[in-house]
């Protein structure tokens, strides 16, 4: 690479000490110039959602994520207030848990269960793994992130004897998940089975008047905090779904919030080459020729942004990946995500990233601070452990564009609570812009409605099944057999048949068959 198309394919701003070089993308200027006008347009729509017009057009609702770190902006006072208001709660709260105001049967809130999946999940634990300070965090954050029975128990066998002590912050907007349902009533049952009240531990984020917010309110917990319907939850980290727990373990939320607004300020600009997410969302669209040719590899050189790359996968699958475009025509958009760290990945997928098959454009990302204090030397002149990690990744680097593989990195200062923000906000703005240059809904996902509603279907099954065999207590059905009676096909049944005897409680015992799925099962 030439110092010349370094120089000139590559962003910076001083202020934010932020860079993205684009240098070792497969373009030119030209190709960018070419974009120009299509951006123009991806401006205006932006411009139009900040302004509170409808951008979910399926659920008529705007979209406005941008106005959590810059409620000025939002299109109402109401708007506006709530916003407000909302920050100086969960600072009150927080302050008020860390002095001992608001506590436990045995004192101090010292740890933090966060009950949620998804972005009421994935978003909070980035930030927590990104910004914390074990030494240093106020309470330490713990995740029921999904219904897996095993998950939980980890967890809870993690808070053994410290439940007294544990707040629960259980997120869901409508309060109908059934993930985070299940989640907070294995949580209830954990705080009951201590001899606990469970609500003077537990706190909703959730919207007004849901289901959680109604229970909430009749069971007299903790607290409320809001979520709004105009907040989508890939977009949420910024509001109190992640604000609220990151507040409680110490970080500081305000300067996480100034780094956001101060990308979206460079992100505003209604010019490709200096507007820094209408680059990134150009590079992907010339990389995949806007139609998801290749994936995206996320490549952090540091270990706390190790989790970057599973927000990401969410930020931008769920925003991306969709089936229809805005004019109805098939058109099955997206770009896969994935990635770890370096330099673990030199040991790993990186031989193949090299050598295998050229399907995929690496984002680096490079932290130019080594850690808080001085390093000692691991070599003669002065050379650290982390002047090797710069070393792998400008290496690993150098070794991709030698086999014609595309990569751009982005540079930030360190990893702070100012950066966070700087990346969260930089990716936001990026999805909306490439959305729209390949004209398609960012903020809906009919996709993942659609799997809530196959989920509901097998577990209306799933009870057709235990009725059965409670009715017929000691005879042998095999799938077929069952199936038939139930009117159904063999296999979802021989799967959920095969669940149940594996789990005791059920009662269901499995029989070997003349073929492993000729087994019949009884009910006892």
């Amino acid at each position: 690479m030439s110092w010349s198309r370094f120089t000139s394919l590559s962003f910076h701003d001083e202020r934010l000490g932020f860079t993205l070089d684009l240098s070792r993308m497969n373009f030119d200027a030209e190709a960018l110039a070419i974009l120009e006008p299509k951006f123009q347009q991806a401006f205006d729509d932006m411009a139009l959602l900040e302004q509170g017009a409808i951008a979910n057009p399926d659920e008529q609702r705007m979209v406005g994520h941008y106005w959590l770190r810059s409620p000025a902006l939002a299109p109402t006072p109401e708007i506006k207030t709530a916003v407000s208001d909302s920050l100086i709660r969960i600072e009150d709260f927080a302050g008020r848990v860390h002095r001992g105001e608001i506590t436990g049967p045995k004192g101090l809130f010292k740890h933090v269960l966060v009950i949620g999946i998804g972005g009421s999940a994935l978003g909070p634990q980035f930030v927590r793994e990104a910004l914390g300070q074990p030494q240093a965090d106020k309470m330490t954050v713990w995740f029921f992130d999904n219904t897996d029975p095993d998950g939980m128990d980890n967890v809870l066998a993690s808070l053994a004897g410290k439940l007294p002590e544990t707040l629960a912050l259980v997120i869901s907007k409508s309060g109908g998940t059934v993930e985070t349902r299940n989640g907070m009533l294995e949580a209830a049952a954990a705080f009951k089975a201590a001899g606990l009240q469970y609500p003077k531990h537990f706190v909703a984020v959730t919207g007004e008047g849901s289901k959680l917010d109604h229970v909430a309110q009749g069971e007299g917990w903790l607290a409320r905090f809001p979520m709004w319907d105009w907040v989508g939850g890939r977009t949420s980290v910024l509001g109190p779904v992640g604000l609220l727990p990151a507040a409680l373990q110490g970080l500081d939320i305000g300067e996480m919030l100034n780094g956001a607004a101060a990308m979206d300020q460079l992100t505003r600009r209604q010019e490709l080459r200096s507007n820094p997410a209408a680059l990134l969302a150009a590079a992907w669209f010339l990389a995949t020729k806007g139609a998801g040719e290749k994936d995206m590899v996320i490549l952090p050189y540091k270990d706390r942004l190790l989790l970057f790359s599973r927000y990401l996968q969410q930020l931008i699958m769920e925003s991306i990946g969709k089936e229809l475009d805005l004019a109805r025509r098939v058109v099955n958009q997206g770009i896969a995500v994935y990635g770890n760290k370096g330099s673990s990945d030199q040991h790993a997928y990186v031989q193949q990233l090299r050598e295998g098959v050229n399907n995929f454009f690496v984002t680096f990302i490079e932290v130019l601070r080594d850690r808080a204090s001085d390093s000692m030397e691991v070599e003669e002149g002065g050379i650290t452990s982390g002047d090797y990690l710069q070393g792998f990744y400008l290496g690993t680097r150098d070794a991709l564009t030698e086999k014609d593989r595309e990569s751009l990195t982005i540079t930030v200062p360190d990893v702070s609570p100012r950066t966070v923000g700087c990346l969260i906000a930089l990716y936001e703005r990026a999805v909306g812009l490439y959305a729209t240059l390949v004209n398609i809904n960012a903020y809906h996902q009919p996709g993942v409605e659609a799997g809530k509603k196959a989920a509901s279907v097998v577990i209306a099954l799933k009870k057709k099944i235990t009725s059965a065999l409670d009715a017929d207590p000691g005879t042998a059905f095999n799938a077929e057999a069952l199936a038939a009676r139930l009117g159904t096909d063999a296999e979802p049944v021989f799967k959920i048949l095969e669940h149940l005897a594996a789990n005791p409680q059920s009662g269901v015992t499995r029989q070997r068959g003349a073929t492993w799925h000729q087994a019949t099962f009884t009910k006892s």
